[in-house]
């Protein structure tokens, strides 16, 4: 699979997870339960969530946003990986690499976004409750909503451009599973220059800062809740962030993990943490707000019901 030094690759090979047939064939078998169960998990929320007058609330709102990203990011990515594992290994074209690769920071730039201002509805459902139906109004969540997307476009379009500068005309094999920048960039026969430092720039603006504000906001949710006299309402207050805690826990970890840390890790453990945040935490965002939500499980149940007496 290797190309002449002086052809420009019109095509890249994508090793994804190799070893025995028997490995890849129970990866593979994996891969689709979490794939079939993270479509239908994240279906079902933006169904319920459109669906149910109980639901039709900001929180919900930005969970049904929260799920189109995992769909998108799921579907962007799993079933390529899918046919990688049954041929241990498979090509992609140039611009289905690009493509692969802008629709994967889209969503991930989102669901950074979104988690953010998902803690910010949080600060002030709990820390000025008296006003949150008056500042966390319909149009606000939708233009906050907007807002999330637009950057992520705008981010995503300039990563694109710098990317463009690119030139593969050496190995046109990826160690990798889908397209990322790190291991375009490993390949790249140019200069790296502008797109590292486009990626030192971003970066801040991408993790760093949305970190902070979710830190900040629950360092004041914290604060506020063990001001309340009672333990009951003290674990009332709580429970109202602590599936979206968790999940923003889980994602930033791997997040930081893979871009943010300056280390050269092994492939194997840099696989290993893309497939937890690009693959099983959309799988597990739906599971966590649903099992431990009980309006969402009530708005399941009357749901069922009615499509039962129907």
């Amino acid at each position: 699979m290797q190309k002449n030094n002086l052809t420009a690759v019109t095509e890249f090979f994508l090793l994804g997870f190799q070893g025995r047939q028997g490995f890849r064939i129970f990866l593979f078998c994996l891969l689709l339960v979490v794939y079939c169960g993270t479509i239908c998990g994240n279906l079902l929320i933006i169904t319920l969530v459109s669906t149910s007058r109980n639901l039709h609330t900001p929180m919900y709102f930005f969970i049904s946003q929260l799920s189109i990203t995992d769909i998108m990011l799921s579907t962007n990515i799993v079933p390529k990986m899918l046919y990688i594992l049954l041929n241990n290994g498979g090509t992609i074209t140039y611009v289905g690499c690009i493509t692969q690769f802008c629709v994967f920071g889209t969503s991930e730039t989102s669901e950074c976004y979104l988690l953010t201002v998902m803690s910010y509805d949080r600060y002030v459902a709990i820390c000025n409750p008296l006003r949150y139906t008056s500042i966390i109004t319909s149009a606000y969540c939708v233009k906050l909503s907007i807002i999330c997307w637009f950057l992520s476009l705008f981010v995503i379009l300039t990563n694109r451009l710098t990317t463009s500068f690119l030139t593969f005309c050496g190995s046109n094999i990826i160690d990798h599973f889908f397209c990322d920048l790190v291991p375009l960039l490993d390949i790249a026969t140019s200069g790296t220059f502008i797109p590292e430092t486009e990626v030192y720039i971003l970066s801040p603006f991408l993790l760093i800062v949305p970190v902070i504000i979710i830190t900040i906001s629950y360092i004041k949710i914290i604060a506020i809740i063990l001001r309340i006299p009672s333990s009951i309402n003290r674990q009332k207050a709580f429970s109202t962030c602590s599936s979206h805690l968790v999940v923003v826990s889980i994602f930033y970890s791997t997040m930081l993990s893979v871009y943010l840390l300056p280390t050269r890790k092994s492939p194997k453990i840099s696989k290993i943490l893309s497939l937890l945040y690009t693959v099983f935490t959309p799988f597990i965002n739906p599971i966590i707000y649903s099992l431990r939500n009980r309006e969402i499980m009530k708005a399941l149940h009357e749901t069922v019901h009615r499509h039962l007496r129907l």
